[in-house]
Formats: C-alpha cells, sequence, structure tokens
C-alpha cells in the first residue's frame, strides 16, 4: 500500500481540473439532442451502452492520467467505459466516471460530473483523494482523507444542520436509481421517513449536496457501482456526514476495483438520518 504522503505528491488535482476543461469543450461541441445521443455501438465495461460523448470524455481523463504515469506516478484505472487498466500499481486505484448522470448529459438537463477518486487500498474506507465536478452550476467538489473537503475552494466546514419536520420526518432527501419500480417498492419507508424528495440523476452530485447540508440526506434505491460513489463518499465524510454501502461486513467495505453493481449507498448528517436513509432501498 502507498503511502498518502507519496501517493498525493502528484498532480492529480491538475489532471482533474484539465480534464474538465476538456470536458467542457466535449459538451459544447455536442449539442444536447440527438447529438449528445449518439451511440458508439458498444457496451462499456460497465455493462450500458456507451454514447460518443462517454467515450470522447473517458479519452480525455485517461490522456491526463497518462501524462501522470509518463510523469513517473503508478496506479490501476477503473473506468466506467474501458474497465480495469493496470497502469503498474494494483494498490494505488483511480477509480473515474468521465460523465456521472449521462442521461441528464444527453436530454441537457443541468446536472452531470466528472467524479475521480484516488485510493491506497482496495475499498471505499481507502480513498485519499476526491474530485467531483457538476458541469450545471459549474461547481467543484475536493476532498482529501484527514483533511477536509472543499467546494470552489471554500471548505466545507460549516455545514447546516440535519433538518427534520414537526413529526419527525427528514426535510429533503435525494434519492438515485429513481426507476418509478423502485420508488413504488420503497414507498412505505419514504412515506416513513421523508419529507421532500428530490431526483436528481447522479449518485456523486446527490451524495455532494448531501456534504453541502443543502439535503438531509440520500439513498440509491437500488445497487450501485464503484465509479458512482467513490469520490463522493469521502466528499460526504469529510465533511462531517456520514455513508454506508449495504451488504459487506463494514460500511466502507464495498470493493473499488469492480464495475459490477454490489451495493446501494446511503449518506447523510446524522447517523438517525443515515439509519433512515439506508431503510429507503428498494430490495
Amino acid at each position: 500500500m502507498a503511502s498518502s504522503t507519496a501517493l498525493l505528491s502528484h498532480d492529480w488535482l491538475g489532471a482533474c481540473r484539465r480534464s474538465v476543461e476538456g470536458l467542457r469543450g466535449v459538451l459544447a461541441a455536442h449539442r444536447p439532442g440527438a447529438e449528445r445521443a449518439r451511440e458508439t455501438g458498444l457496451a462499456g465495461a460497465g455493462g450500458d451502452r456507451t454514447l460518443v460523448i462517454d467515450q470522447l470524455a473517458e479519452d480525455l481523463v485517461m490522456e491526463q492520467l497518462g501524462g501522470l504515469h509518463a510523469a513517473g506516478a503508478r496506479f490501476t484505472v477503473v473506468s466506467e467505459e474501458c474497465g480495469v487498466i493496470d497502469l503498474g500499481d494494483g494498490g494505488t486505484i483511480v477509480v473515474v466516471d468521465p460523465i456521472d448522470g449521462s442521461l441528464n448529459a444527453k436530454r441537457g438537463l443541468p446536472h452531470h460530473a466528472l467524479s475521480i477518486a484516488v485510493a491506497d487500498g482496495p475499498t471505499m474506507a481507502d480513498v485519499a483523494f476526491a474530485y467531483v465536478y457538476d458541469f450545471g452550476p459549474g461547481e467543484e467538489w475536493l476532498a482529501e482523507r484527514g483533511a477536509g473537503a472543499w467546494l470552489d475552494g471554500d471548505r466545507v466546514d460549516e455545514v447546516p444542520a440535519e433538518r427534520r419536520t414537526s413529526d419527525g420526518r427528514l426535510e429533503v432527501v435525494a434519492v438515485e436509481s429513481a426507476d418509478p419500480r423502485w420508488l413504488a417498492a420503497s414507498s412505505d419507508a419514504l412515506l416513513e421517513h421523508v419529507h421532500r424528495v428530490r431526483a436528481i440523476g447522479s449518485i456523486a452530485i446527490s451524495m455532494c449536496q448531501v456534504a453541502a447540508g443543502r439535503a438531509d440526506a440520500m439513498a440509491s434505491l437500488r445497487l450501485c457501482r464503484s465509479v458512482d460513489a467513490a469520490a463522493a463518499q469521502l466528499i460526504v465524510r469529510e465533511s462531517g456526514g456520514h455513508v454506508a454501502f449495504g451488504g459487506f461486513s463494514a460500511p466502507l467495505a464495498a470493493p473499488l476495483a469492480d464495475l459490477a453493481a454490489r451495493a446501494p449507498v446511503a449518506a447523510a448528517r446524522t447517523q438517525r438520518g443515515l439509519a433512515e436513509a439506508q431503510s429507503l432501498h428498494a430490495g
């Protein structure tokens, strides 16, 4: 396992920011609708049909990671389209979602994000650096393990307290994997614990809303993949929030180097809110 100091000596932030600049160009060159809906004809390693903009986005990120590799960084990439690529160190894992919220990007809905996590071990608990860029409002979220979280350069350390209605329900909860079937299956728990629901369409961005206290909790109603949540879960935790992936021996034991949907994820400002968010999982 690489030390955090050695791991973070590489310019991960610079690579992320250069990727964002390239992605802005890709999105600007492909208008919402038919241009962003074009598919490559292939399925990515994560199983979804690959959009042209997904592939272009991943190529840009891989170019930046390739530059870090040329400068001496050694790591393994786990990315939604290309899968797992060994660049010299299986103990250092870089988890990439080039466009989290591809459906939003395709349709012209505002929230879609670049998500990159860098870890010195195999599980969510081992993520040491996290980056999420939301192209809708143009917000940059960062976190470093043990050092804190930042939004657009300002430290996220004065987060509003969890809010509840007079009958004890969480005021605002973001839900993901919001298929009507899964919403229906979770309806009893939603009625019991939640006052208002928001479905943003990106797990990474929904989790960042919890980090800022804009949402009191979030939950994926179905299983999520490592690429969806690896970066944002550290941002939530470094903001003082709580995260749990269901079905493992520990809340943060979900594996990184795996593109299968393995576990539901929940995040909240308090442990009580986290337990309630976990109860929303549709099973």
